[in-house]
C-alpha cells in the first residue's frame, strides 16, 4: 500500500499554494505540520481528489487517482476543517446518510454506526440535531464520518480542532491502533497532536516540502538551538523582546525559568535542552511564538 505524490503544484492567481511537492506516503500515522496557509489543507483536497493539481500526479499503488473514481472514493476518508449538513439531520440520520453515500449496506451500516458512536461517546446524542452540539461534539461527528468505510486512507483536516485534553488523547490513541495496515494523514498545527504518534512527518512552510522524517530525525534540526534559565521576573519583558521564548515556569523568589530558541546562548548560565518537534516548529515557524503567547 502506498500513496506516491509526484511533483504537485497548486496556484491561485499569484499565489502558488502547493509547489512541486513529492511525497512517498506508506502505512502508518503521517503528520503534515505547517502554519496557517502554509498549503496543508490545499494539499490535503488534492489528495482528496476533491482538487486537481496544476501539474504532477497523484498515485494509490501505482495507480493515478483520477483513473480510479470510485474505487478510490470507496477506500478513502476525509475529515475537511468544516463537514457540511442539513440543518434537520440528528447525529444518526446523518451517519446514515453518509454510509449509504459510501456505498454500506443497511446491516453493515448500522454495525459501525454503533461502533463508532460508542468508541467516540457520541451514544447519548445519537438522537439530537447536529446543529445544537458543542463545537467537540460536531468534530467527533466529523471524524465518525470519516471512519465509516474504514477506509485504507484516512485524510484529517485539523481533526482536534474544539476536543478537549481528554478527547484529543483518546483520539490520539484510537488513530494509533487504526493506522496498522493503513495510511493516516493528519494536518495539524497542534504539534502534540502527532508528536509521539506519527510514522513520519513532512513540514511544509510557503507550499513547499520544507523537511520529511521521523520526530527523532527531525528534532536534530535544532538540536543545540534551545537553551533553559532562570531569570526575575521583573526581566521577562526584556528578555521577550530579544529572545524566542517558547515556554515560561514560574519558580520560588521571584525567579522565572525560560526555554528559548537560539543558535547560542544568550545568558552564560544558560542550560543546552533536548530538543521537541515543538521546538522545531516554532524554530521554523517564529511567528507561531508571539501568537501563541499573545
Amino acid at each position: 500500500m502506498e500513496l506516491f505524490i509526484e511533483h504537485i503544484s497548486k496556484q491561485f492567481k499569484d499565489l502558488k499554494a502547493v509547489d512541486d511537492i513529492s511525497l512517498q506516503i506508506t502505512p502508518g500515522v503521517w503528520g503534515l505540520l505547517g502554519a496557517n496557509g502554509a498549503g496543508k489543507t490545499t494539499l490535503m483536497r488534492m489528495i482528496a481528489g476533491i482538487m486537481k493539481p496544476d501539474s504532477g500526479r497523484i498515485l494509490y499503488d501505482g495507480i493515478p487517482i483520477n483513473e480510479m473514481k470510485e474505487s478510490y472514493r470507496d477506500v478513502f476518508g476525509y475529515l475537511p476543517q468544516e463537514f457540511g449538513f442539513y440543518p434537520e439531520f440528528t447525529v444518526k440520520d446523518y451517519l446514515e446518510y453518509v454510509s449509504v453515500l459510501k456505498g454500506l449496506t443497511p446491516k453493515d451500516s448500522k454495525r459501525k454506526i454503533d461502533e463508532l458512536l460508542d468508541q467516540l461517546t457520541l451514544t447519548h446524542v445519537r438522537n439530537k440535531k447536529i446543529v445544537r452540539l458543542s463545537g467537540g461534539m460536531k468534530r467527533r461527528v466529523g471524524i465518525a464520518q470519516a471512519l465509516l468505510n474504514e477506509p485504507e486512507i484516512l485524510i484529517l483536516d485539523e481533526p482536534t480542532s474544539g476536543l478537549d485534553p481528554g478527547e484529543r488523547v483518546r483520539f490520539r490513541n484510537q488513530l494509533s491502533e487504526f493506522a496498522h495496515n493503513r495510511i493516516v494523514l493528519i494536518s495539524t498545527h497542534i504539534v502534540s497532536d502527532v508528536e509521539y504518534i506519527a510514522t513520519q512527518n513532512a513540514v511544509i512552510k510557503d507550499g513547499k516540502l520544507l523537511a520529511k522524517g521521523t520526530t527523532e530525525e527531525l528534532v536534530r534540526m535544532v538540536e543545540g538551538n534551545v537553551w533553559t534559565t532562570q531569570i526575575m521576573m521583573e526581566h521577562l519583558q526584556e528578555y521577550e523582546r530579544k529572545l524566542q521564548i517558547v515556554n515560561i515556569r514560574n519558580e520560588n523568589d521571584g525567579k522565572i525559568s525560560i526555554r528559548y530558541l537560539a543558535r547560542q546562548p544568550y545568558t552564560d548560565d544558560s542550560l543546552p535542552a533536548s530538543p521537541h518537534l515543538e521546538d522545531l516548529y516554532l524554530w521554523l515557524f517564529p511567528q507561531e511564538t508571539t501568537e501563541r503567547r499573545e
